[in-house]
């Protein structure tokens, strides 16, 4: 069984979908208190087993120090059944993203990528997933900082990228993220092979042409039929019914406005256009998952906003994972929007695993 070595962990969304598609967590590293504390309980509600190495709530820069040795000596364990070692990680990405202050590599987060590709080249481990936000793709003077990172890492590994969306796997969102994999050259010499498309389901190019509903009045806790022409799974609606939101565990977790209810009316049903007090459509996809700098999604049919079921939901993950009690409301959707889709996640997971079955 190949061994996962996770960094900037959040409540493990990116892990929970390597741990469903045959990998073992070894070790999982995250700063924040709060969310690797909703790691524990997620899994711990879910019958999970811990990592071999516990739960280290630490700054990943002390794996380049003072800790270097012993994270080594944890990695030499983990291979000594000839199993592979893979690093996974998201460095936060605020610095790179097209709505952020565009701070890049010398923002406190964008440093982050640079400290992650470090541990990746000081341990070299058979594999990794490098996994980050299409800022980082897109924009001119973050693509050239990206370009630079890969070029420290091809002294060593064999690289193949790709700028991914969520909706082509299956999740009911629209979140662009660029991935990309590495496998040291000891191991093969051919990463051509590597089968990105292989657990896609769905054309990001015909999903964007299919007739889609579009804003229409709002109306309190109407009811409406699925279109037809449109992959019901796809849809809000779909998901805020497999996962049984009202009755989910963080079914009641919501912000409840002090004013502007009357505002919240007036927004149509599936009008996202604006940055915050985007009214998601039931019978659509949602926008990007992301609930920070004031961004406010409304639920479709009711005179609210989100709740964190519904958040979950729509980051594709089990009914059966849940955040902590005690947990404050502005942190669990903060980690809610941090996380990978659960069936992205899922999805590469899968690729990879067929990959390295290839070439061990």
């Amino acid at each position: 069984m190949n061994k996962i070595f996770s960094f900037f962990s959040g409540s493990g969304f990116l892990d929970l979908g390597f741990e469903m598609s045959g990998f073992q967590i070894d070790f999982v590293n995250e700063f924040s208190p709060a969310f690797i504390g909703a790691y524990k309980y997620s899994r711990e509600k879910m019958g999970l087993p811990k990592p071999v190495y516990g739960y280290q709530n630490t700054d990943v820069n002390e794996y380049l120090g003072t800790r270097a040795e012993e994270l080594k000596k944890m990695i030499e364990t983990s291979r000594s059944d000839d199993s592979l070692v893979g690093f996974i990680g998201g460095p936060p990405c605020p610095d790179f993203s097209v709505a952020g202050k565009q701070k890049g590599r010398d923002g406190d987060n964008g440093k982050l990528s640079q400290s992650y590709i470090d541990l990746i080249i000081a341990q070299k481990p058979d594999f990794f997933l490098f996994e980050n936000v299409k800022g980082l793709w897109k924009t001119a003077k973050h693509r050239a900082y990206y370009e630079e990172l890969k070029r420290s890492l091809s002294e060593f590994y064999l690289l193949t990228d790709r700028l991914t969306n969520a909706l082509e796997f299956g999740a009911p969102q629209d979140r662009d993220r660029i991935l990309l994999f590495g496998i040291r050259k000891d191991h093969t010499a051919d990463i051509s092979s590597f089968p990105w498309d292989r657990y896609i389901k769905y054309s990001l190019d015909e999903i964007k042409t299919m007739p889609w509903p579009t804003a229409e009045p709002f109306e309190n806790e109407s009811q409406t039929e699925c279109p037809a022409g449109i992959p019901e799974e796809l849809t809000v609606q779909y998901w805020f019914r497999k996962n049984d939101v009202e009755h989910h565990p963080n079914g009641k977790d919501n912000f409840i406005p002090r004013g502007g209810i009357e505002k919240m009316r007036t927004v149509q049903e599936g009008d996202d256009s604006k940055k915050s007090y985007k009214r998601i459509h039931r019978w659509r996809y949602s926008p990007t998952v992301c609930y920070g700098n004031n961004e406010v999604h409304l639920h479709p049919y009711k005179e609210r906003r989100l709740t964190v079921a519904e958040a979950l939901s729509l980051q594709s993950l089990p009914k059966e994972f849940a955040l902590p009690p005690e947990m404050s409301l502005t942190d669990k959707f903060k980690t809610t929007g941090n996380g990978v889709p659960f069936l992205l996640a899922q999805g590469i997971a899968k690729t990879i695993e067929d990959y390295l079955s290839e070439v061990k």
